[in-house]
């Protein structure tokens, strides 16, 4: 069963999609009227001519929703039907597609979703949670209905990776997936490398130019990240989405000093989400969100600020690397409405059946997480310790009985911190498994003053 599928008397049987005769608009109900939603009625307004002849049809917004009725929004509201609560949209005689722009992985928001595909109604939404937490079930309601489901600007905002990952590749076994998918995160580590400033400064005013939000949590832990790789590991290796899977690792503790140090190595810090088939026969799903050493010449190292980049590696395409803004007004809307576009094509052309996910989802494979200790790759691993002999020797000693090789090491002195020393080494290439014990074997030892940072060295 779908999760989060309902069972027993509170089922319902979907109906079957309502599709617009021929050239009539295609007619949108909106939910959600935040920086995105008023993006998407601004872009259809200036760009309605350009988009009807590219859809086939006028696309025309009925009805909205959204938490303040009274908010002024610089946009005449007046044209549009008022919906004060939302989920009622998905029942509108005068709504063929919904938009959901409201967020949360639960709550009105998926129950919106429920209802618009199993009225029949084609649902876009750029709501990463929900199709993290909820997306299998969706699809499958879709598929029911016929009623399309279309979330391109839920991963990388206005940057065409599900498009690119859907149809591009749709050719080729996927090798690995990575990249860039949080702009807050991008927007500090690159702050942090051209000012030599620390994290909670930058973050600070990541938070005064609107970057950040209030409660960063999602962000800067990495949660954001984790939720959009789920949803790009499912497309490429055509699996169940799987987000309680994802190793996440945000970037609150890595400090300047992190950055310097990255930067004498030839390389720069940034948080990257990575998923790849692993074990026999490809029988694993691994997926990790955590911040990695990015050498100078790989085209990560230069995506800078509030950007997202994806790499997509491909056994015939090669190297194919997305690249944009993954946030903002503009660019998300434009996605949401480069979906509507496109559900508006399919009606046209008579399409029936719709697999959000490239293969319907009976066909997704659950796969198992796979185990990363033999994963083998160089580390960089800094320590905060007491200042005092013997010191250097104690953690030397834990790598050489863990079977762990020293390609480098720096010793300093912290300038802020009276007594404390930074230790950074760079491994030589080991099993994870290796590091892991050789922390193990440090653990609860009185000269370290907190806990090891470990950071991995993405290859060329």
């Amino acid at each position: 069963m779908a999760e989060g599928a309902q069972t027993g008397t509170q089922a319902q049987t979907p109906a079957r999609m309502r599709r617009p005769a021929a050239g009539a608009p295609l007619r949108i109900a909106l939910a959600g009227l935040g920086t995105v939603g008023g993006g998407v009625l601004r872009l259809i307004e200036a760009n309605g001519a350009l988009i009807a002849r590219r859809a086939g049809r006028p696309i025309i917004v009925t009805a909205v929703s959204a938490r303040d009725r009274d908010k002024d929004r610089g946009l005449d509201m007046t044209r549009y039907a008022w919906e004060d609560d939302m989920t009622r949209m998905a029942a509108r005689a005068d709504v063929d597609v919904v938009v959901e722009l409201v967020g949360g992985a639960d709550g009105p928001a998926l129950t919106l979703a429920r209802q618009a595909l199993r009225s029949g109604r084609a649902l876009v939404t750029a709501n990463k949670a929900m199709i993290a937490h909820h997306g299998m079930e969706l699809a499958a309601l879709g598929e029911q209905s016929g009623a399309p489901l279309r979330f391109e600007a839920a991963v990388a905002g206005g940057v065409p990776v599900i498009k690119g990952l859907r149809e591009g590749a749709a050719a080729n076994a996927v090798d690995r997936v990575y990249g860039i998918l949080n702009g807050t995160c991008n927007y500090i580590l690159s702050t942090m490398e051209d000012s030599g400033r620390d994290f909670a400064d930058v973050l600070a005013e990541a938070q005064a130019l609107g970057y950040a939000e209030a409660d960063p949590a999602f962000d800067i832990e990495g949660t954001d990240a984790a939720h959009k790789l789920a949803i790009l590991a499912a497309l490429a290796y055509g699996t169940q989405i799987d987000f309680t899977a994802v190793e996440t690792t945000g970037i609150t503790r890595i400090l300047a000093a992190d950055i310097a140090e990255a930067e004498a190595l030839g390389h720069v810090i940034r948080l990257i989400a990575m998923a790849e088939l692993e074990g026999e026969g490809g029988r694993g799903l691994f997926q990790r969100v955590q911040p990695c050493l990015v050498p100078f010449d790989h085209p990560l190292a230069h995506v800078d600020g509030p950007t997202n980049a994806v790499v997509v590696e491909g056994n015939f395409s090669g190297r194919l690397l997305f690249q944009g803004a993954g946030a903002g007004d503009g660019p998300t809307a434009s996605a949401v409405v480069a979906d509507i576009i496109d559900i508006a094509r399919g009606i046209a052309q008579g399409f029936e059946a719709d697999m959000p996910f490239s293969v319907p989802v009976a066909n997704l494979e659950a796969l198992p997480p796979a185990a990363s200790g033999h994963r083998r790759a160089r580390a960089y691993l800094r320590f905060i310790v007491a200042d005092r002999p013997g010191v250097l020797a104690e953690i030397t000693a834990a790598m050489r009985d863990a079977g762990v090789s020293i390609e480098s090491l720096m010793q300093k002195g912290r300038a802020d911190s009276e007594g404390e020393v930074l230790v950074a080494m760079v491994t030589h290439e080991a099993p994870e498994a290796a590091v892991t014990e050789a922390l193990r074997l440090l653990d609860g030892s009185p000269s370290l003053l907190a806990k090891p940072l470990v950071m991995h060295l993405i290859e060329k």
